[in-house]
């Protein structure tokens, strides 16, 4: 089951139907080490944790969303935010 939050849309442990339907394993893959950066979502993204711990805070919010390994989560394009990795990522990841 979808949740949303701040415009984040998360699913928690995606059956590996959906996951073989999206092609994520295709995907190019990204790492981060744990750190705190500033991003913005130049299009909408679709990103699939294999490993990590993120929080993500949206800008003009006061409240965080938090994703972690076996989440599936879109980004909305034009998001601005707060990544702060507190383990090492590395997602599948998809722009549109």
């Amino acid at each position: 089951m979808a949740t949303e939050k701040m415009g984040i849309k998360i699913e928690t442990n995606p059956d590996e139907t959906k996951l073989t339907s999206l092609d994520v394993r295709s995907w190019p893959k990204w790492e981060g080490p744990p750190s705190t950066f500033p991003w913005t979502f130049t299009s909408n993204e679709t990103c699939y944790l294999l490993k990590g711990k993120v929080k993500v805070t949206p800008d003009g919010y006061n409240d965080f969303v938090e994703v972690g390994a076996g989440d599936l989560v879109v980004f909305p394009k034009g998001m601005k935010c707060t990544w702060e990795i507190s383990e090492a990522v590395d997602k599948h990841y998809n722009c549109e």
